[in-house]
């Protein structure tokens, strides 16, 4: 990942020309704290669990909303939705498979933004056979039933790992949160319980989609006047 590419990033992140970019940020570290303060009981599934859970990321889509940056800002912001349908699928015990189907189009979306030039193939040398291993050994844990849902969903998030790799800057450094993030959560469901599963996995997943965001702020087609 080049992180010189970061330098417009940063600009207008701390730009005393564009206050609202930062404004608009405060509303997302205040959902998030709100849900670690909160840390509602997995085992106590309701309506008032699945909003805290969501709000962080939907503060995020009003975020690029009011700092859109074209075309490559309305599919994060798509994403972003999908995502926050499939964080409250996930509150219950029988939407998994919906929200991994939701989380699934949220990684389509971040693959169409993220686009496929060029497409510089270098980072599949150590992503294929990492996941190799990893699913190999997730998928002889899984129910018959379970191992094409999980392997198709597996496929799109390592091709946006790949592509936001490729894009580099913040949306790599996403990519990679959020393929570790998903990582712990499938070794915690599946495999064996980990300590501190749910911490790793949501304050990695939060900071996975606040850099994903603000990869739109370097897009060429930010408009910050």
């Amino acid at each position: 990942m080049d992180t010189r590419k970061e330098g417009p990033l940063l600009k207008t992140l701390f730009s005393d020309q564009h206050p609202q970019v930062r404004r608009w940020l405060v509303p997302f570290i205040l959902a998030c704290f709100l849900y670690f303060l909160l840390w509602i009981p997995e085992d106590q599934p309701s309506w008032f669990g699945a909003l805290v859970k969501c709000l962080p990321i939907l503060c995020l889509v009003v975020f690029l909303a009011v700092a859109p940056g074209g075309r490559y800002s309305w599919l994060l912001q798509g994403g972003l939705v999908c995502s926050a349908v499939g964080d409250a699928c996930l509150i219950w015990p029988g939407g998994f498979l919906y929200g991994m189907a939701a989380f699934f189009a949220a990684h389509l979306l971040y693959i169409w933004a993220f686009g496929l030039s060029p497409l510089q193939p270098g980072p599949l040398l150590y992503i294929i056979p990492v996941s190799l291993v990893y699913y190999s050994f997730l998928l002889s844990h899984l129910e018959p039933g379970m191992v094409l849902p999980v392997l198709a969903y597996g496929l799109t998030l390592l091709s946006m790992l790949w592509r936001s790799l490729v894009r580099g800057g913040s949306a790599g450094w996403g990519g990679v949160l959020f393929t570790i993030s998903d990582g712990v959560l499938a070794w915690n469901a599946f495999i064996r319980p980990l300590p501190f599963a749910r911490l790793m996995t949501m304050s990695t997943y939060y900071a996975a989609q606040l850099l994903l965001a603000l990869s739109a702020l370097r897009n060429p087609g930010l408009k910050t006047h």
